[in-house]
Order: structure tokens, then C-alpha cells, then sequence
């Protein structure tokens, strides 16, 4: 499944190795995936920063850090609190990995990708399940449709994590366009990215991405 963002191979997807599970507060029922983050160890508040005040990792969210309700208010990754379960790599830009969990201090930033962004599509029949991937500017989608090359814009919905679904009929066969709206604000039509003998199980690179 890839994690919460169904993003699989993190690698492979351009996210490389500074990545990070968010907990509740922060993941929104997936509608953060992708988003990046820069992250400082708070130094004021703990010993355990490596040295050096201009250590920050850049993150981007891949994944969900679910609350253990086995611990009081859900642990660390419980709501309200946010909380960063990161990488090994990204923890140990920041801070002396035998700590454990560390004060941090963090603002959400631009995300810059190689390439463009990507489409995968799975599904069946009329089902159509569209994961959107390598998103830069603000990471993330707030919206989007498809169009068929005989359909009006279909509008998708978000399923899971970086997933996106509709039922429809007359997109098999036939060449696709996908629109989409940045959680920045920024539209851009991917137009025929997809050529008409596409298969569900297919990835489609295309050369736009976002600068918001």
C-alpha cells in the first residue's frame, strides 16, 4: 500500500530520504501528503541538538503517525499535539539520534522535485483510482478532475492519503487530461498526459509542475 500516502517506494517517487510521519494535528486525513516542512531541534529547550545552530532538516510528509491509545491522550502522535516521526536520516541532520524525541521548532515550505508531477492509475470498470505523485510548490492537491477525449471534466475525489477516485464511464480506451488545484491555489491542466492505450497499473510522468 505504500503507507498512508500510498506513495510505495519513497525513493523511487523522487521523495528520497528525509521523510516524516505526521501525526494527527498535522496529517488531515491525507490531505497533507506530500507537504514539506523545515525542522530545527529547539536548542533552548534540550541538550540533545547536534551542534551547530545551523542544522535543519527539510522534510516531506509520506506517511501517517497514528495515535497509540495504549499510552495517555494517544502518545506523541495523539490529537492535539503535533508531532514529526521522522527519518533516521532527517533525525540525525538535526539532533543526537539516542535521544529518542526532541523539541522542535518547524514551518511549513515550498517543496522543490525533479520533473514533473506524476500520475498512476488503478481501479477497474467504471472505478478509477488516480495516485498523484512528485508535487512541488505547496506539495500537496487540493482538488482535481479528469476529461476523457469524448467527456466533460469529471470531477475525482480524494480516497486515501495521495489517492484520488471517480466512477465514470468513457475514459478506457481513450487519451486523458487531469486538472488540478495545489493547496497553494495554483491550476494547472495536464492536458493528454495519458495516451489513449494506457493500462490500469500504469505511471505517466509529464514535464509541469507547481511553483505554489
Amino acid at each position: 500500500m505504500g503507507g498512508a500516502c500510498g506513495y510505495g517506494d519513497l525513493y523511487e517517487q523522487g521523495y528520497g530520504v528525509n521523510n516524516t510521519a505526521l501525526s494527527t494535528a498535522l496529517f488531515n486525513d491525507g490531505a497533507s501528503c506530500g507537504q514539506c516542512y523545515v525542522i530545527r531541534c529547539d536548542n533552548s529547550k534540550t541538550g540533545w541538538c547536534k551542534p551547530g545552530s545551523s542544522n535543519f532538516a527539510v522534510v516531506s510528509a509520506t506517511n501517517f503517525c497514528p495515535p497509540n491509545w495504549e499510552l495517555p491522550n494517544g502518545g506523541w502522535c495523539g490529537p492535539p499535539r503535533p508531532h514529526f516521526d521522522m527519518s533516521q536520516p532527517a533525525w540525525e541532520t538535526i539532533g543526537i539520534y539516542s535521544a529518542g524525541i526532541i523539541p522542535v521548532l518547524y514551518q511549513r515550505v515550498k517543496c522543490w522535485r525533479s520533473g514533473g508531477v506524476r500520475f498512476t492509475i488503478a481501479g477497474f470498470d467504471h472505478f478509477y483510482m488516480v495516485l498523484i505523485t512528485n508535487v512541488a510548490g505547496s506539495g500537496s492537491i487540493q482538488s482535481m478532475a479528469v476529461k476523457g477525449a469524448n467527456t466533460d471534466w469529471i470531477p475525482m475525489y480524494r480516497n486515501w492519503g495521495a489517492n484520488w477516485h471517480c466512477l465514470a464511464g468513457g475514459l478506457i480506451g481513450h487519451g486523458l487530461s487531469f486538472a488540478l488545484v495545489s493547496t497553494g491555489g495554483q491550476n494547472i491542466v495536464f492536458q493528454d498526459v495519458v495516451p489513449a492505450w494506457w493500462q490500469f497499473g500504469q505511471t505517466f510522468n509529464t514535464y509541469q509542475n507547481f511553483d505554489y
